[in-house]
């Protein structure tokens, strides 16, 4: 699959997602993004703002297997990986797969569930294989987690640590339709007699797999890597910064640069591949100083700042 034809695709599942999803195009553009680029979603937001709808077309847009995984208090690790189960009628332990052993898993409410619990998904999306009893069992390919969680209930929660969040190469929110938006769901809802939208296959698992692999031909310019190199050591240099992007950050921003490039069609990533995702990979990685949270310091401004105070490279010289 070339760039040309990795864009269609891409078209071709946004414009799927978005038979069953109310939004804005950017933010399917945006999750789809760490699909291309191989990695991870975390999804912050209220209920009720399509985040399970979302991960459950794009599974079925790229005919994918789905499984959902409701994080709570008393979850352990096994419920995620699986377990041996003792046969009567063989006489010996069986393994049986837990529901990780999917293509696409929805990880709800992940700060729901304890650190044990959490570790034990975090591990599998950053190996993509697991450990249970000696055993290392390796996970489908190609393997994605889409994790949420709710900003506003705290209460009885365990928050992911910084080195957790930043497996994640993508943080994004849904938001709220604006009023048209809202007027084509009602719309959309009185025209089926299903609850649920219905969404079709684009492509095959195989098509994925490939559309994966589009990204290592899109080229980065020199003049480029400098400019990504010195905006992820310009939030080091920030005051307000305790811990600033970091050498892994700076690679997932890199690779998602070459995934957003690969949507737009282009075989070389452009400044606006970089400033289209910028936010969505950085902002989650930085970590304040204890007076700059306190003070309600936006991450954001910090990656913002980076922005503007390193130059951007002309393209064509």
């Amino acid at each position: 699959m070339n760039v040309s034809a990795a864009a269609e695709t891409s078209r071709d599942v946004l414009r799927e997602i978005q038979t069953a999803v109310i939004g804005e195009r950017e933010r399917f553009e945006t999750i789809l993004t760490a699909i291309v680029g191989d990695g991870h979603v975390l999804l912050e937001d209220v209920p009720g703002t399509g985040k399970t709808l979302t991960a459950q077309s794009l599974a079925t847009a790229l005919d994918l297997d789905f499984k959902r995984i409701q994080f709570t208090p008393d979850l352990l690790p096994a419920d995620i990986t699986g377990t041996h189960v003792y046969d009567e009628h063989a006489g010996e332990f069986e393994f049986e797969e837990g529901p990780i052993f999917t293509n696409v898993v929805l990880a709800d409410e992940i700060n729901r569930a304890p650190p044990k619990t959490q570790a034990a998904l975090l591990e599998a999306m950053g190996e993509k294989q697991v450990s249970i009893g000696g055993e290392t069992r390796e996970l489908p390919e190609p393997f994605f987690v889409i994790a949420t969680q709710n900003p506003v209930e705290q209460e009885g929660t365990f928050p992911l640590p910084e080195a957790q969040v930043d497996r994640f190469m993508i943080k994004t929110t849904m938001g709220y339709p604006d009023r048209d938006g809202e007027l084509e769901l009602v719309s959309r809802r009185a025209n089926r007699r299903a609850r649920t939208p219905e969404v079709g296959s684009v492509v095959d698992r195989d098509a994925v797999l490939d559309l994966q692999t589009v990204p290592e031909s899109v080229t980065v310019d020199p003049a480029m890597q400098e400019y990504l190199v010195d905006v992820a050591r310009a939030t080091r240099e920030d005051e307000r910064v305790e811990v600033g992007i970091s050498p892994r950050g700076l690679q997932r921003l890199f690779e998602a640069s070459r995934a957003r490039a690969t949507i737009a069609g282009r075989d070389y990533v452009a400044p606006e591949d970089v400033h289209a995702i910028v936010h969505p990979v950085l902002d989650h990685r930085i970590v304040l100083t204890t007076e700059a949270d306190v003070r309600d310091v936006d991450p954001g401004s910090i990656v913002e700042g980076a922005l503007n105070g390193v130059p951007v490279p002309s393209m064509g010289n």
